[in-house]
């Protein structure tokens, strides 16, 4: 099925719960059973790709490898990394894969902003180019990082604009997330008609801001008394599509407008639904329904 605008295929990313980690050909075939069109998976194989197509599904993103790693502090968990992930994307890249999702993750989190967006320049260029040579982008998602130092780079607009610039080859791009922008304070539909171009996948995920909560605590301070959400803070939590302050229609109307030919897949991250296999289900479905919608 696809959107309502663009007809962008609805895709979904793997995730959380075991009915989705343990057999991936059944997986599959309730993904496609239940009206989907592509799936996001992590480390992928050949014959992962194989039982993506033998099941008539297309394959949205595939995980580099460890990317958590690619900035390790050690210098040789570091280089073994990047090599790993030059010859994943040399192999898989080779077979068809297009879009490898990434979040720029420092090694080192308490080095200064400047020091840790020049050592990922350095560590993603060998990827970046290899994913050139293959015709494949590096789909970078905007992932913050978690507190105190929310030290993740291309985030916000200042570093993926400069990444896109300073990393050679010209496969950086975006992975849109509009959920990481709105709990950020980032205008997320300013950000996609900016960085449109390089947009080569979309997570349909969402952001719930808690407007009493932040009178309450503010922004960046937590509770003496209370327990944060699930996928979230005191004053935000994650959510399915549809049920936060994305403006769902205006992002699709600019993916058209950009004639996007990527997937528009959910990443689902919902206290209300994750946890078990019934919750998640629902959650997917509800989504896709949302999303056909817009």
């Amino acid at each position: 099925m696809t959107t309502r605008t663009g007809n962008f295929p609805i895709g979904l990313r793997r995730g959380w719960g075991d009915w989705q980690k343990n057999d991936l050909r059944s997986f599959l075939t309730w993904i496609k059973e239940h009206g989907f069109d592509a799936v996001d998976l992590m480390n992928v194989t050949r014959a992962d790709l194989a039982a993506v197509q033998d099941a008539g599904l297309r394959l949205g993103s595939a995980d580099l490898l460890d990317f958590g790693q690619i900035m390790a502090s050690d210098t040789g968990k570091r280089r073994d990394v990047i090599a790993k992930n030059v010859q994943y994307v040399n192999d898989i890249g080779g077979a068809g894969v297009k879009a490898f999702f990434t979040c720029v993750i420092p090694g080192d989190a308490t080095m200064p902003r400047s020091e840790n967006y020049a050592l990922a320049v350095e560590c993603y260029s060998p990827i970046a180019e290899a994913a050139a040579k293959v015709g494949a982008k590096i789909a970078i998602e905007g992932w913050p990082g978690g507190a105190p130092h929310y030290a993740s780079l291309c985030c916000t607009p200042e570093t993926m604009r400069a990444f896109i610039r300073d990393v050679p080859g010209g496969a950086i791009g975006v992975n849109y997330d509009p959920s990481h922008l709105i709990r950020l304070g980032v205008d997320h539909v300013r950000f996609l008609r900016e960085f449109l171009p390089q947009v080569h996948h979309v997570h349909a995920k969402d952001t719930e801001l808690f407007e009493e909560s932040i009178y309450e605590l503010g922004r960046f301070q937590g509770s003496a008394f209370s327990k944060p959400h699930g996928f979230g803070e005191f004053n935000w939590r994650y959510t399915i599509p549809g049920k936060g302050a994305a403006h769902w229609s205006q992002i699709s109307r600019v993916l058209k407008e950009g004639n996007y030919q990527g997937v528009v897949s959910v990443e689902l991250e919902d206290e209300n639904f994750n946890g078990t296999e019934q919750g998640e289900k629902s959650g997917f479905t509800n989504s896709l329904e949302f999303l056909r919608s817009v």
